[in-house]
């Protein structure tokens, strides 16, 4: 008998049924980020030849059947409801690709299938990335086997949007396998489309397996302290010197290149080029990869109104907290609590600030001795799309202090080696003051309410509310004393009336 998930956690599943691969993807919940709970693709190329011949690949098509029939077997065992397939490039522009979902609808009558339009594609390509950076601002471009999608992304915004024929499957069946040819192609179409000039000095948002390829095989290069391609980005410059030398290199030279996907070794010298011809193209100032998009978009169009106007980074830290906290009021608390230590906040900062204070009680359920690693790598590595990798490392550095680290603790390099010296120091006095707030309240919203921090007179005075069932103890005091010395102030308390304590 299929899974029947509960009400609060309803599943739904999606395919991707591209030019190069098909994939399948069962959501979970109704939540700003997108939870993924099972992921499957094989590769289908049935895209392959479309170009000489009209036709989508028999041998692909053959395969696609069996797999398909898989991946509905799959959702329904998953309970996923509902399923969907999505048809891109190859299957809207094959003489016979209507003729294929015709076929592949009697064989999974109750199956929703659509033949999306290069609009429609591009569409959700940009719901998906705007999911994950939601003041996205420059030029989408989503790269397939069959296409390559471009929109226009004004302030978060959606505009103007044009489909070309430069997945790399089809660039380089067009070209000839000449890759001199694939730049001249590239630059006539692109050339075609007045707006892209209008990315000048903005981002250039990358979505796309192959695309996705580069960006890894850059972080190994590099050696980058961070191995998560969703919000990755590298300047223009080193993005061309990027793309010249995959677009140059020969089969053999890809194959000793660092993190090189196999499967993907003939795509990458045409992801390169259709990569520099946009670059040059739009003017842009930085390359941004994004982890989400068609599939993100379908799941965010299926969100209410409410779940996708919330902020992405709040939302992560809510969740976060229900899944591992034990006071979800307590949050809101520390937030205010904190307030006094952190005068200039910008809106950015006290964004980040927020979310740290959702996040602070994730290891409450964790073994005593792992706490602090365990919560680092919880916030480090979590799945949810709205945190760029500045704010993974600012938060998981935030909370590893809350939860007392050693400062010099090995697993902390990859937050130090991401964040600047001033970003560095403001996550461990946020850590430093949630560590006094949960000593002093015992992870309580009630006792927390009886203490206060002031900033006066070049000291940090901590306000305890008599008769509130708080008291300057012993490790109270420590530390204080070690955020008084982190600020740069010394350290004092005061007794207060309950009513002034705040």
């Amino acid at each position: 008998m299929p899974y029947r998930p509960p009400a609060n956690a309803p599943r739904c599943a999606v395919v991707d049924l591209g030019s190069n691969s098909v994939r399948l993807v069962v959501y979970e919940g109704l939540t700003r980020n997108p939870v993924s709970i099972f992921n499957e693709k094989a590769v289908l190329r049935l895209g392959r030849g479309l170009s000489a011949t009209g036709r989508l690949n028999e041998e692909g098509m053959a395969q696609a059947f069996t797999v398909l029939h898989r991946y509905h077997a799959v959702a329904r065992a998953m309970g996923a409801e509902p399923f969907e397939i999505l048809a891109t490039a190859a299957v809207r522009d094959a003489v016979n690709g209507r003729a294929f979902v015709d076929t592949l609808q009697t064989r999974l009558p109750n199956v929703p299938i659509q033949i999306l339009s290069g609009t429609e594609e591009a569409a959700f390509s940009a719901i998906g990335v705007l999911c994950g950076i939601p003041s996205a601002d420059g030029v989408l471009a989503d790269i397939g086997g069959g296409s390559l999608e471009l929109v226009r992304l004004v302030a978060g915004e959606r505009g103007a949007s044009h489909t070309t024929g430069l997945g790399v499957i089809r660039l380089a069946e067009r070209a000839g396998n000449d890759p001199m040819r694939a730049r001249a192609i590239a630059d006539t179409e692109l050339a075609a489309i007045e707006w892209l000039a209008e990315g000048m000095g903005r981002d250039l948002y990358l979505v796309g397996g192959a695309w996705r390829a580069l960006a890894r095989i850059h972080m190994a290069q590099i050696g980058y302290p961070l191995h998560m391609v969703h919000h990755y980005a590298i300047g223009r410059e080193e993005a061309r010197d990027l793309a010249g030398v995959v677009g140059s290199a020969g089969r053999r030279a890809l194959e000793r290149l660092p993190a090189i996907p196999r499967r993907r070794i003939d795509d990458l010298p045409y992801a390169a080029i259709a990569l520099r011809r946009v670059l040059r193209a739009t003017g842009a100032r930085r390359v941004v990869f994004s982890a989400s998009g068609l599939r993100e978009g379908w799941f965010m169009r299926r969100m209410p109104e409410d779940i996708q106007a919330q902020d992405p980074l709040l939302a992560a830290g809510r969740e976060m907290s229900a899944r591992h906290g034990r006071d979800p009021t307590l949050p809101p608390a520390l937030f205010a609590w904190t307030d006094p230590l952190f005068p200039n906040d910008t809106m950015e900062t006290r964004r980040l600030r927020e979310a740290a204070c959702w996040m602070s009680d994730i290891g409450s359920h964790d073994h005593p001795e792992f706490r602090a690693e365990q919560a680092f790598l919880r916030v480090l590595r979590q799945p949810g799309i709205g945190l760029d990798h500045h704010a993974r490392a600012f938060l998981a550095l935030a909370i590893a202090m809350r939860y007392e680290a050693e400062e010099t603790g090995e697993f902390l390099r990859p937050a130090r080696l991401l964040l600047d010296v001033a970003s560095a120091h403001r996550a461990e006095v946020l850590g430093t003051a949630l560590r006094l707030a949960y000593t002093l309240s015992a992870g309580t919203p009630d006792l927390l309410a009886g203490t206060s921090l002031v900033m006066a007179g070049g000291r940090l005075v901590l306000r305890l509310a008599e008769d509130s069932g708080v008291f300057a103890g012993e490790s109270v005091m420590r530390r204080l004393d070690r955020l008084a010395h982190a600020v740069g102030l010394e350290a004092g308390t005061e007794a207060a009336h309950r009513s002034n304590a705040a």
